[in-house]
């Protein structure tokens, strides 16, 4: 009766990774990071304020986190395949009205739409969807997943810039919409609801039983009120708040501390490369060690980072070191949070609560350029600033590390309330 998993033949699990890996570089690059891009140019010819362009930015990642809690449910009852594609056409569509657009009220209107494509086709859906194809193999999956999604900014900022240099920012942002309607028939072909639907069990082993076809898994209700539940979404929202305001005050901070804006947001591209080693040495570790605590280590090691840049922000060696230590943890800390909301609670409704998550987050990055930016203009500096993010990240590594240890999850049915 019992069949031995089939190793000729690679895990369909994985060709879906293939595909969001490339979907995902996609999304990420064009939707989240091409967009200061656009600003001076859109500035220049249309004459609206950097904080008016910036505003309908933030809107529609605000809308993007209230979008991503109904997506999680329909995830959690129907499977990604639906709202990743429609998604793919949705952001697709928007681009292409956005190369079209000449009044402020149509810009944002347009970037709220922007923000309900992004809940259907950036990280949200495709972690939910490798949580229910990846137990054992879920931190491998996620390093594979994020590491090639981390090129994002990499390619799609260049290219984006060269675009708009070549061709001018309406038609680069017609491009960039031929680009994500790529993406389309990559979710439309390649997803799969679950294991069970072609006869195999998480990580690819042949099915023995149609009981062995149930994810494990707490509902909502019973996650929610759990206090590891509530550490977590203060540790991810705390290193949110921080990471936000980071990227909103790094480039002037560094000019004010003596370099050029050309070398400053050189500085700035650094931390996302130094992402990349992050993701791939710390996720796994998340494999072989508590992963709570390789979480706090992560945040611990932003906050290492940050002291660093507030002793000496105007010394090169320090600066670099704040991007090693940095962009180290600041690369590990989205499959780490995935990984978690897993070893958690599940897979089961696992779009449901990761979407509960990101709407905490969504608020927390919504809150920081604000809050800091007065923060910033009231102290007359940056040094206030930098000791808030410390104590932002320290409070969030304490935080994790103090969350339960994950109750064992009965296969099919609810987990073991700690």
């Amino acid at each position: 009766m019992n069949e031995s998993p089939r190793r000729h033949r690679l895990y369909y699990g994985w060709w879906m990774v293939a595909a969001l890996s490339v979907t995902e570089t996609i999304s990420f690059g064009i939707l989240a990071y091409s967009f200061t891009v656009f600003i001076a140019p859109m500035h220049a010819e249309l004459g609206w304020s950097v904080a008016g362009l910036t505003g309908a930015y933030s809107l529609g990642l605000l809308i993007a986190g209230f979008t991503a809690v109904l997506v999680g449910r329909w995830l959690d009852e129907h499977g990604a395949r639906l709202p990743m594609s429609l998604g793919s056409l949705l952001a697709a569509a928007m681009l292409f009205a956005w190369s079209r657009v000449d009044t402020i009220w149509s810009f944002y209107l347009l970037w709220a739409g922007v923000g309900v494509a992004m809940a259907g086709v950036l990280y949200e859906p495709a972690f939910a969807v490798l949580a229910k194809w990846f137990h054992r193999d879920l931190g491998r999956a996620l390093t594979v997943l994020t590491f090639l999604a981390g090129l994002a900014s990499v390619i799609f900022i260049p290219l984006s810039g060269l675009l708009v240099e070549r061709i001018g920012w309406r038609a680069a942002l017609e491009v960039l919409a031929l680009i994500q309607l790529a993406t389309l028939p990559l979710h439309a072909l390649f997803i799969r609801r679950r294991p069970s639907d072609l006869g195999l069990q998480p990580d690819g082993n042949r099915s023995v039983g149609p009981q062995h076809h149930e994810l494990s898994g707490l509902s909502p209700h019973e996650a929610f009120p759990r206090p590891d539940f509530r550490r977590l979404a203060v540790a991810f929202s705390l290193s949110t708040f921080a990471i936000t305001a980071m990227g909103v005050h790094l480039v002037p901070l560094l000019v004010e501390a003596g370099r050029s804006a050309t070398a400053a947001a050189a500085v700035g591209g650094a931390i996302g490369l130094f992402a990349l080693p992050g993701r791939l040495v710390l996720t796994p570790l998340g494999d072989r060690l508590p992963r709570r605590l390789v979480a706090a280590a992560i945040f611990a090691l932003q906050a290492l980072g940050i002291v660093v840049l507030l002793w000496g922000a105007g010394a090169d060696v320090a600066v670099w070191a704040f991007v090693v230590l940095y962009g180290a943890g600041f690369g590990a800390i989205t499959p780490a949070r995935a990984a978690l909301l897993a070893e958690y609670y599940g897979g089961r409704h696992y779009g449901r609560i990761s979407g509960r998550m990101a709407l905490i987050n969504s608020l927390a990055r919504a809150l920081a350029p604000v809050s800091t930016g007065i923060l910033v203009t009231v102290s007359g500096g940056f040094e206030s600033l930098l000791a808030l993010l410390v104590i932002c990240c320290g409070l969030a590594a304490l935080s994790v590390a103090l969350a339960y240890a994950p109750a064992p999850l009965a296969r099919g049915g609810r987990g073991v309330s700690s």
